[in-house]
């Protein structure tokens, strides 16, 4: 039987490590062929290329930090160029950082935007032009753009629900391509920037209705579900998985 992305070339932004490498992992399981784009480490956006390498799938590391727009819409070009072409862009490169309004300043603001909002954005206006009909656009975001559990998320959660509206502006935008534009919103979920055994992991945990963090592993999968083919009538969707952590 084929593989459900067989033949299909997918980007990846943040993809060395956590999340983005799971996802880049997934998708490569299911058949496509992954570039992933890294702000720093070569040796870890090289590990997750030799994994996808070693499923048969080609694979192609990017240098390409966010916070240049420039840089990730290079990236996106290269990508589909070196894979000869672009169906599937997974926006998944982010930051996280607390802070309180009255210890934070306007550069706090910028760089949150610059690399939550104006890279998703920079990525998606070169992908335009360059996405197969019927492709796909994901962008991982957060239920922070619905839900505040914690002083000191006003920035990051802004920016989660920046993206959701972009998406569904942006699924008009596709619709008639066919082409489905979605934001998958995790909860909790263990990573280097949230570990679930780190500060804040009690309370999380707590707040979850299954009462535990998630895995990256969890996260890939939906990828993937919504990058296939049996996905296609889902778009404009701020699709939740987050272990009860909204009821």
């Amino acid at each position: 039987m084929a593989l459900p992305l067989e033949g299909k070339s997918a980007l990846v932004t943040g993809g060395s490590r956590g999340i983005g490498a799971a996802i880049a992992h997934r998708l490569a399981e299911d058949g496509a062929d992954v570039a992933i784009t890294y702000a720093r480490s070569d040796a870890a956006a090289e590990k997750v290329a030799d994994a996808v390498r070693a499923l048969g799938r080609k694979a192609l590391p990017i240098k390409a930090d966010s916070s240049d727009p420039d840089a990730v819409q290079a990236a996106v070009r290269q990508a589909a160029q070196e894979l000869g072409g672009l169906d599937i862009l997974v926006n998944n490169a982010g930051i996280f950082e607390m802070g309180v309004i009255s210890d934070l300043g306007v550069e706090d603001f910028d760089r949150m935007v610059d690399v939550n909002v104006r890279a998703v954005f920079a990525a998606v206006q070169e992908a335009s032009g360059l996405i197969s009909d019927k492709g796909r656009i994901i962008t991982i975001g957060s239920v922070n753009a619905d839900t505040t559990p914690l002083a000191g998320m006003s920035l990051y959660g802004m920016s989660k629900a920046a993206v959701q509206a972009l998406t569904r502006g942006w699924a008009r935008d596709f619709g008639p391509r066919g082409v489905t534009v979605n934001v998958i919103q995790p909860g909790p979920i263990d990573t280097d920037m949230n570990p679930a055994e780190g500060e804040f992991a009690g309370p999380m945990k707590q707040l979850t209705a299954l009462g535990r963090y998630g895995e990256t592993k969890d996260i890939a999968d939906l990828t993937a579900f919504v990058a296939g083919p049996d996905a296609g009538y889902i778009t404009g969707a701020a699709i939740d998985i987050d272990g009860g952590f909204r009821l």
